[in-house]
């Protein structure tokens, strides 16, 4: 798909990944609207980068429906769809006064993390789907984000490493589930990226970090993973994968 001129989404597109991976999607001349729950961020980029913005709660269908409503009004109906709205969060299983982890804080990752995914690639797959297709058979692309603790989930991380995991599993199902469309989806998993939370960490911490990464021994940039994402969108035989974006990492227990 070649993107000039093309309408595209990012959730979570008002910081870290998703800010960059908007700023590069404009670069490429591509008519995107913003998506995330918080609205004023959102708006700022917008109108440094005059495209569009929405506010959006991913984990709720009706405020979806209302950000995809405005964004299509804006933009036109969407080809392009990014997913990197999502949460962290990490607690042991047991606490030290020997409590059971409470059920809600499992629920909120899994809800926003993976149902709050689904929930906005349900909606946006039923536009791509009723639009025309382009020379090439193509209606849209469809970008998740998990991550490497999909895989290498440490102490602490059963909700966020479950969320994870659920994209990547739904990953191939909904590419051959909307393959008759000439939708293509695919998910992307980040390593240790330098993202707003990182950057709250002392620096010896990100040093610490970034020196368990064989290779480039530092942490990821954000443009690193908005270029994958552009890719993806622009090379017609990814589909169906989850590309682990990571240096080669492998999460230690702790």
């Amino acid at each position: 798909m070649q993107l000039q001129g093309q309408a595209a989404l990012v959730t979570g597109g008002a910081s870290g990944l998703g800010a960059e991976t908007v700023r590069q999607l404009v670069r490429a001349g591509a008519r995107v609207s913003i998506l995330d729950v918080n609205v004023e961020a959102a708006q700022a980029l917008a109108a440094e980068l005059n495209c569009h913005a929405a506010r959006c709660d991913i984990t709720d269908s009706a405020s979806v429906e209302a950000a995809l409503d405005a964004a299509q009004q804006a933009n036109g109906v969407p080809r392009i769809l990014i997913n990197c709205a999502g949460i962290g969060g990490a607690k042991r299983m047991v606490g030290k006064d020997g409590s059971a982890i409470p059920l809600e804080d499992f629920s909120r990752i899994i809800n926003v993390n993976l149902i709050g995914t689904f929930n906005v690639i349900r909606l946006a797959a039923a536009r791509m789907a009723a639009t025309d297709a382009l020379e090439d058979g193509e209606r849209g692309v469809i970008v998740a984000t998990a991550s490497v603790a999909a895989f290498d989930g440490q102490v602490g991380q059963a909700g966020y490493a479950a969320s994870k995991g659920g994209i990547t599993a739904m990953t191939l199902p909904l590419a051959r589930d909307l393959a008759q469309y000439g939708i293509r989806v695919v998910t992307i998993a980040p390593g240790l990226f330098l993202t707003p939370l990182l950057y709250k960490l002392p620096d010896e911490v990100q040093q610490s970090l970034a020196s368990s990464i064989p290779f480039p021994k530092r942490l990821g940039k954000a443009e690193e993973y908005a270029q994958l994402a552009l890719h993806i969108a622009t090379n017609l035989s990814l589909n169906g994968e989850v590309i682990r974006l990571d240096g080669a990492l492998r999460l230690a227990p702790r």
